[in-house]
């Protein structure tokens, strides 16, 4: 199953927080994106975060893909205390080939991936072809203002 996995970190050391969602998948990795700077948005008073997105080809099931990806925020000590608050690390599933669903616990894809330049621009980075919703996501990008997304 192939999937775009978006992690982000604005606590602690966020660059090693994202390394170990790349070590956990090492074997799986179609293509890594370049880190990226983003202003934080919702809640403005806060470090600026990484984000990187990672293609992905797993042998998990959705549900088994989640359940990684939440045992990786656990793993960082995440703490979801405040909405767009600060985090040591986010792990979202962005999109999975040929699956939707949604399930307030597993919404694929990602309700709001198309509104955010800090998850396009790495996924077009690591999938110049990708579609979301049929719409290419280049398209999507371009239809986007400036959210303080900055590749590093």
């Amino acid at each position: 199953m192939r999937a775009v996995l978006s992690s982000g970190s604005n606590m602690g050391d966020a660059r090693a927080h994202l390394q170990s969602v790349v070590d956990e998948f090492a074997g799986e990795i179609v293509a890594a994106s370049s880190l990226y700077a983003t202003a934080p948005w919702g809640k403005t008073d806060q470090p600026d975060f990484l984000n990187q997105s990672l293609l992905v080809e797993v042998e998990n099931s959705p549900r088994e893909l989640l359940a990684c990806c939440q045992e990786l925020e656990q793993r960082a000590n995440r703490v979801r205390e405040e909405r767009w608050g600060p985090r040591t690390l986010d792990v979202d599933i962005v999109w999975i080939e040929g699956y939707t669903s949604d399930d307030p616990e597993l919404t694929v894809p990602h309700p709001r991936a198309h509104l955010r330049q800090f998850v396009l621009a790495p996924w077009l980075e690591v999938d110049p072809e990708a579609v979301l919703d049929g719409v290419r996501i280049s398209e999507l990008l371009d239809g986007l203002g400036d959210q303080g997304v900055r590749k590093l």
